[in-house]
């Protein structure tokens, strides 16, 4: 009998990467989110020069005041931890983690050289709990580059990568894409950013995602066993 070797499907091969190096996955992403928002908040509050208002362009017109995109807003926090969680081994987690670092390292090397805020909006934010909730935990300013664009890029280009890899299909790939752009769209759509932040944090992330990938290593030597099945030949029972 002959063993013919058939490829898991692909999200069979995703699904047993995850528990590849559980805890430095478990621990190290909430911790570097821990990380980043203390030295977030004391930049905000202790920028090196006065604050400039960033001025609204064309686009900033043509995309109205959406308050449902909230969720779409706060999703990045879902986003961003799914990649690191798909990655293979010890180098990748390195070269990922790296390429994470130095995204938010720049914005926030440039908010406090150069701090930001958008312009004050013409709405009545107590009209839009969820709204209001958000501008009160997440403050207008360190605004450009936008880190929430940045890292959704960042990891969205990461993701396509890692899809590519499983052999996931063209949908998944699309809906990735889509999940990535749509929360660029919500910064604007939310008021949170102008379009001026949102282009430089397109920039940055697909920057430092280009530039991790360059030094990614070329296989995760994920290793997984395919699955196997026999089927007798000619002249054998």
């Amino acid at each position: 009998m002959n063993n013919i070797l058939r490829q898991p499907p692909w999200y069979q091969r995703a699904a047993q990467t995850v528990p590849r190096h559980f805890g430095l996955k478990f621990f190290g992403i909430p911790t570097f989110i821990a990380v980043f928002f203390t030295a977030y908040f004391y930049v905000l509050k202790n920028p090196a020069y006065p604050v400039t208002e960033l001025s609204l362009t064309w686009l900033d017109h043509m995309v109205s005041f959406q308050p449902l995109a909230v969720p779409l807003y706060v999703s990045l926090w879902a986003y961003v931890s799914l990649p690191p969680a798909f990655l293979a081994n010890r180098r990748e987690l390195q070269t990922y983690g790296l390429g994470m670092t130095l995204t938010c390292l720049t914005g926030l090397v440039i908010f406090y050289f150069w701090p930001t805020t958008v312009p004050p909006a013409t709405i009545d934010w107590t009209l839009y709990p969820s709204v209001d909730f958000l501008k009160n935990i997440d403050a207008s300013g360190n605004a450009c580059p936008s880190l929430h664009v940045a890292t959704a890029i960042f990891s969205g280009i990461w993701a396509q990568h890692l899809l590519a890899r499983f052999g996931a299909p063209r949908w998944v790939r699309l809906f990735n894409a889509s999940w990535c752009i749509g929360i660029a769209y919500s910064t604007l759509a939310t008021r949170q950013h102008v379009a001026v932040d949102m282009w430089a944090g397109v920039a940055l992330g697909a920057f430092t995602a280009w530039l991790s990938l360059r030094h990614a290593p070329r296989s995760a030597n994920i290793d997984l066993q395919p699955s196997t099945s026999t089927r007798p030949t000619s002249g054998q029972s």
